[in-house]
C-alpha cells in the first residue's frame, strides 16, 4: 500500500485497475475530481461487496464475528462521515 499527501492544485495519479481511496486529513472541505479515459465508469465498494457475500464467509475470512459485517452499509455509500 501507499499513501500520498497532497496540498491545494496538486495532481495525482493511479495506474488503471488499481484499487485507491481518497480521505480528506484536513481540517477544511475537499475538492476532489476524478477523470477517466474510458467511455464508463465502474465502481465496486468494498462494503458493498462484503455485505452481499455470505457474512460466515466474510467473518471466517477477516476473524470478525459474522455480526459485524452484517453492519456494513450494503447500499453502497459514495461518502463515508467519520
Amino acid at each position: 500500500m501507499v499513501t500520498q499527501n497532497f496540498k491545494p492544485g496538486d495532481i495525482g495519479y493511479v495506474k488503471r485497475n488499481l484499487g485507491h481511496f481518497v480521505q480528506n486529513t484536513g481540517d477544511t472541505d475537499l475538492v476532489f475530481l476524478e477523470v477517466f479515459r474510458s467511455n464508463r465508469f465502474e465502481d465496486v465498494s468494498p462494503s458493498d461487496w462484503l455485505a452481499h457475500t455470505p457474512y460466515a464467509l466474510v467473518g471466517q475470512h477477516l476473524n470478525i464475528d459474522p455480526a459485524v459485517v452484517a453492519r456494513f452499509p450494503a447500499n453502497k455509500p459514495e461518502i463515508m462521515p467519520e
